[in-house]
């Protein structure tokens, strides 16, 4: 039994859930999830604190575990969901994979790569941007708000 094609909004709510986690981490809580043929092949959030790593960057995350589950590095029939923009890393990154489609939710108009050149991303590569925006935008915001909160 088919379940059909699901929504874009659909597979934003399981990045949110991912990002959430990222959150519960003290994390900046950004999730991922990459999609192929209707099914979630990876999930992933920031693991930067956890991991003391720079690029523990929840697309990234995504890309290795999507990676590894297809058995190659190109993911062009793939759609990676990430709740708030990639940054210029993430979007090189994503440019080698071929991705086929790119769904973010939340703009970010301090780092997004969009900021910078929308030529690093791969030229097959769709974009969609502003998915569930203000849920996703939201929970960054609150995020920072409250850590600003704290160091006063």
């Amino acid at each position: 039994m088919s379940l059909g094609v699901m929504s874009d909004e659909h597979f934003m709510k399981m990045a949110l859930q991912e990002a959430k986690l990222a959150l519960e981490k003290d994390e900046v809580p950004v999730g991922a999830v990459i999609v192929y043929d209707n099914q979630i092949i990876a999930r992933a959030h920031n693991l930067t604190e956890t991991l003391n790593d720079v690029t523990a960057h929840a697309e990234m995350q995504a890309f290795t575990s999507a990676a590894d589950f297809i058995g190659g590095k190109y993911l062009r029939g793939c759609t990676l969901y990430v709740t708030l923009e990639p940054c210029l890393m993430c979007a090189g990154a994503s440019y080698w994979t071929q991705i086929g489609k790119i769904v973010y939710g939340a703009n970010d108009v301090k780092r997004g790569y969009s900021k910078v050149s929308e030529s690093v991303m791969h030229p097959e590569t769709i974009i969609v941007g502003g998915v569930m925006e203000d849920q996703c935008g939201e929970l960054i915001s609150n995020f920072f708000a409250e850590k600003r909160k704290l160091k006063k």
